[in-house]
């Protein structure tokens, strides 16, 4: 089911997969530095059908059908969007109880949401090729795609999915390559998640290590899962989809069953 929300005086493009929010917990999709609803593909109804939850899938500011954002976008944008579009997103769907699943940035957007601020609808994170902190190799996978945006065909293929493709690809790609995002990093947030954790990273990530595993693992309060899949890049749920849709529907169910009554029908 495709949705409009109006959030901060923008429209914001969304769907939904499965059960409403009043009849099972949701799970909340937050998308890559490039990403949006149509480039999730069949993961969300996927993923519904795994686990028996609610699935929703919104583009942020500036991203597929949603309303642009003017240019330049700060190095704080990934903690404006925690702190400004989520928390209303998840109002205005009508969300009780979620798991937030973030890919990439996504993935970092909602480990600043989670470790900023007490929300008692959020009761895990699934983290796939999570940043919290800036590596070498993501600046020279970002430069690349900054060339083959400008030189190649990355900007047509990306102008399929996105109404305003420069402002999606420069209100990411800009802030990341900007000299003051260097010092970027969510370690402190990480600290003051309560909520389990599951990260999902790809063993061959052209955006980042298993450093960013590591920083988790040390700073986090609560537990942190690992699933780490050979033979993938920095998308495991499109190069190793069915091991993914098997760590996710996993975790989900964990969690879930922790909480008397959150556990969805079979």
């Amino acid at each position: 089911m495709n949705l409009t929300f109006t959030i901060a005086n923008r429209r914001i493009e969304a769907a939904w997969h499965g059960p409403s929010p009043d009849a099972a917990p949701t799970l909340v999709l937050l998308h890559e530095g490039l990403g949006c609803v149509a480039m999730w593909k069949d993961f969300p109804g996927k993923l519904a059908a795994r686990t028996g939850c609610g699935v929703l899938v919104y583009s942020r500011p500036g991203y597929g059908k949603s309303e642009a954002v003017a240019l330049p976008r700060p190095v704080t944008y990934m903690h404006d969007e925690a702190a400004q579009i989520l928390p209303a997103v998840l109002d205005a769907a009508g969300v009780r109880k979620a798991i937030l699943i973030g890919h990439s940035d996504g993935a970092s957007i909602a480990t600043i949401y989670a470790g900023s601020r007490q929300d008692f609808r959020v009761r895990g994170l699934v983290l796939m090729a999570p940043h919290f902190f800036v590596e070498d190799v993501s600046i020279r996978s970002i430069e690349a795609a900054k060339r083959a945006y400008e030189t190649g065909d990355l900007r047509d293929r990306l102008a399929r999915y996105h109404a305003d493709v420069d402002a999606a690809f420069y209100g990411w790609n800009g802030p990341w390559l900007d000299a003051a995002f260097r010092a970027w990093r969510i370690d402190d947030h990480v600290a003051h998640i309560r909520v389990p954790i599951l990260i999902v990273q790809g063993a061959a990530d052209e955006y980042g290590t298993a450093a960013q595993i590591a920083v988790a693992e040390e700073a986090a309060y609560c537990p942190v899962e690992v699933a780490t899949f050979e033979r993938s890049g920095h998308a495991p749920q499109f190069d190793r989809p069915d091991e993914t849709l098997d760590a996710v529907a996993a975790f989900v169910h964990r969690v879930l069953a922790v909480h008397e009554g959150l556990l969805p029908a079979a």
